[in-house]
């Protein structure tokens, strides 16, 4: 497809949003600009009513609708932010919407599109996956000629998300570096548009998690391709397949496509948090989590990060934790072999383990009749040059059965 956004369409959809939605704040972050020493800025899109910048593609979709168009209602698929965009979008226009999620969807997203729409909208649960929940909604929207509200892949949703980028020129025009989480390319697509078209010289840098890199693998084609198979883990930017508009946008716009490997994702949530008491979900997390990448490049530069969302379920935050311990290095699993014999568990305590090793997993079964007695053994470093010396000492006292981190169909079976 040919479409590139018009300037005048993403200013037509700001104006469309200015009643509906906050004006988010573009805030330097002391943290981040020291550690790069450059000037970053972070745009808290996590601060939207919706805590996500979905509700800006929802809306300026659904008002851009004729009246006798939506009469009867709006139909969308998703499995968090952009739901509770339409749900929003539903109740401010009095129409109703019938959203079709995921049946694994957590209760405290279903409550929260409740919540955001109240009484126009009902929530559909159905299969277990998006695409499942996806198919069901476009079925039901085709049999009872209802609009189907798509999350990313179409002109008004583009033009309504491009409006982040007339706040972020309005706040700082003379930026010099902007990185942008990249999903489907809607956010990317309507941001860089707007942003080239005022600063040609503007270096615009999308970033994706490394298990679903759809953008960066099509922009490598030339063309939009299909992945096979996705790490759905970072869900607001895991995508099997980019949006038909949004890739010639991106295409045209992006300067780099960078990929970010989950457990960086995990390390930077955790940090953000820890730091600046900002939570972000994975997918907000992205943009900084990319910038060491650019260390070189940014150093007395003018950076914005856009933080598009902190919708993170709370339930994750131990998965959060141990994706980060595993990327780190700081966590670490194995099969022990122990001699069946007094005094195996103690020497392996005392002898073998480092002053700052922690054991926080164990698993053992006697197995009779035999020398050696294996055990599941997970152990958390303090630091990750402390690993090689505890691997020798294990080897040397042959109580190695096998490192499980990098096999990774045992790794999943027994962790």
């Amino acid at each position: 497809m040919s479409y590139i956004p018009k300037i005048e369409d993403i200013k037509a959809a700001a104006d469309r949003l200015k009643t509906v939605i906050r004006r988010t704040s573009l805030e330097y972050n002391q943290t981040y600009s020291e550690k790069y020493q450059a000037d970053i800025y972070f745009k808290r899109e996590d601060q939207q009513t919706v805590r996500s910048y979905k509700i800006r593609g929802a809306y300026n979709k659904m008002a851009s609708l004729p009246a006798d168009e939506i009469h009867d209602g709006v139909v969308c698929a998703s499995a968090g932010n952009h739901a509770q965009g339409v749900a929003l979008s539903c109740f401010m226009l009095k129409v109703k919407g019938t959203i079709y999620m995921p049946s694994t969807t957590p209760a405290q997203k279903i409550n929260r599109v409740n919540t955001l729409g109240k009484e126009w909208v009902k929530v559909v649960l159905t299969g277990d996956t998006f695409d499942d929940a996806n198919d069901a909604a476009i079925q039901f929207s085709e049999e009872n000629k209802l609009p189907f509200i798509p999350p990313f892949d179409d002109p008004k949703i583009i033009e309504g998300q491009g409006t982040v980028g007339i706040e972020i020129m309005e706040d700082l025009p003379d930026l010099d570096y902007i990185f942008i989480p990249v999903g489907g390319g809607g956010l990317s697509a309507g941001v860089s548009t707007y942003i080239k078209s005022i600063n040609p010289d503007v270096q615009v840098v999308g970033v994706e998690p490394k298990g679903a890199p759809s953008m960066y693998e099509s922009l490598k084609a030339g063309k939009v391709i299909t992945l096979e198979e996705i790490d759905k883990f970072v869900d607001g930017a895991a995508v099997q397949h980019v949006g038909e508009f949004a890739f010639p946008v991106c295409q045209q716009y992006i300067d780099d496509m960078l990929l970010v490997p989950e457990g960086k994702v995990c390390t930077k949530i955790l940090e953000m948090y820890n730091n600046d008491a900002i939570v972000a979900e994975p997918a907000g997390a992205l943009s900084v989590a990319a910038l060491e990448q650019y260390a070189d490049e940014i150093k007395g530069k003018k950076v914005v990060c856009i933080i598009s969302g902190g919708n993170n379920d709370i339930t994750r935050t131990e998965e959060i934790k141990e994706r980060s311990l595993l990327y780190e290095g700081l966590k670490h699993y194995f099969i022990v072999r122990f001699p069946q014999r007094a005094g195996a568990l103690k020497e392996f305590v005392n002898d073998i383990l480092g002053p700052n090793d922690n054991i926080v997993m164990f698993e053992y079964a006697k197995k009779i009749n035999r020398e050696k007695g294996p055990a599941l053994v997970g152990i958390e470093l303090k630091d990750k040059a402390d690993f090689e010396p505890l691997l020798n000492r294990m080897k040397a006292r042959n109580f190695l059965g096998e490192y499980i981190n990098k096999n990774h169909d045992l790794f999943s079976y027994l962790i």
